[in-house]
C-alpha cells in the first residue's frame, strides 16, 4: 500500500508543478499587461461646489451686480439679472430659460422662492417676471410671469400667477394667491386665496415698505462679508484624502 501511494505521488507531482508554472506565467503576463497605477498628475481635480450656481443656456448668461448678494446654494439659469444691492437668499431658484427675470435695486428674494417665466402670457401682459426696486419677496413664494412695481411686499408662501400685476406701494399678505391677470392697485392691501381687496394702506404703512427692504439690505452686508464661492465641505474632503493616503 505504501509503495502504491509513493508511486501515485511521483506520477501526480510533475503534472501539478506544470499547472503551477502555467498559472504563474499567466499571472505575470496579466501583471505586465495591466496599466500602471495612476499618478497624482492623472487624478481628476476635485470640485467642492456640489452644484452649479450660475447656469448659462445658449447665448444667455445670468448677470449679477458686483454688490448684489446671491447665496451659494441659489440657482440662476439663463436670462436672470440681479441688480445692485439686491439679494437672493438660500435655496431659491430663478429659472429664466423661457423668458427674462429681473430683481431690481435693493430688492430681496428670500429663502426657498421659485421664480420662472412663460413664453407668453394668456392675458396679453408681459410674460417676463419683473421685480422692481425696494421689493420684498417673502420666503417660499412662487412667482411666474408677473410684474411687481417699486416698493411692495409679497408675504411668504404667496403665489403670483401669469400676467398678475402688483402696483407701487402695495402689500400682498402671506399665503395669498393672485390669479392670472389680476391687478393690485396702488396703496392697497390684498389677502386670501384667491386674493381680494382688504383695505387701503395708511401713510405710515406705505413709508415702512422701503424701510423693510433697506433693513434686509443692511443684513445682507454681514452675509456678503462672509460669502465664499465654495462651501467648507472641502475641509472634510481633504481630511478623508489624508486618511486614505491620497495625494492632495
Amino acid at each position: 500500500m505504501v509503495a502504491a501511494l509513493a508511486l501515485l505521488s511521483r506520477t501526480a507531482l510533475p503534472s501539478s508543478s506544470r499547472l503551477l508554472r502555467s498559472l504563474s506565467s499567466e499571472a505575470s503576463a496579466a501583471a505586465a499587461a495591466a496599466p500602471p497605477p495612476p499618478t497624482s498628475a492623472d487624478r481628476v481635480k476635485w470640485d467642492y461646489r456640489g452644484q452649479r450656481q450660475v447656469i448659462p443656456l445658449g447665448q444667455w448668461v445670468p448677470k449679477i451686480a458686483v454688490d448684489a448678494y446671491v447665496a451659494p446654494n441659489v440657482v440662476l439659469a439663463s436670462q436672470v439679472t440681479v441688480y445692485d444691492g439686491a439679494s437672493v437668499w438660500n435655496g431659491s431658484v430663478l429659472r429664466g430659460d423661457l423668458n427674462k427675470i429681473t430683481v431690481g435695486f435693493c430688492s430681496n428674494v428670500q429663502e426657498r422662492c421659485v421664480l420662472h417665466a412663460a413664453w407668453s402670457s394668456p392675458t396679453g401682459l408681459p410674460a417676463e417676471t419683473s421685480i422692481e426696486r425696494y421689493v420684498t419677496i417673502g420666503a417660499y413664494s412662487l412667482l411666474r410671469s408677473c410684474t411687481i412695481e417699486p416698493e411692495c411686499i409679497i408675504g411668504q408662501h404667496s403665489i403670483l400667477m401669469e400676467g398678475s400685476l402688483v402696483e407701487t406701494n402695495s402689500i400682498l399678505e402671506a399665503g395669498s394667491v393672485l390669479l392670472p391677470g389680476r391687478r393690485i392697485p396702488t396703496g392697497e392691501l390684498w389677502a386670501g386665496n384667491p386674493a381680494r381687496f382688504v383695505r387701503k394702506l395708511t401713510h405710515e404703512e406705505i413709508l415702512e415698505i422701503p424701510k423693510l427692504a433697506v433693513a434686509i439690505n443692511d443684513l445682507m452686508q454681514s452675509h456678503f462679508s462672509e460669502f465664499l464661492p465654495y462651501s467648507t465641505v472641502y475641509l472634510e474632503v481633504e481630511k478623508m484624502k489624508k486618511a486614505l493616503l491620497i495625494s492632495l
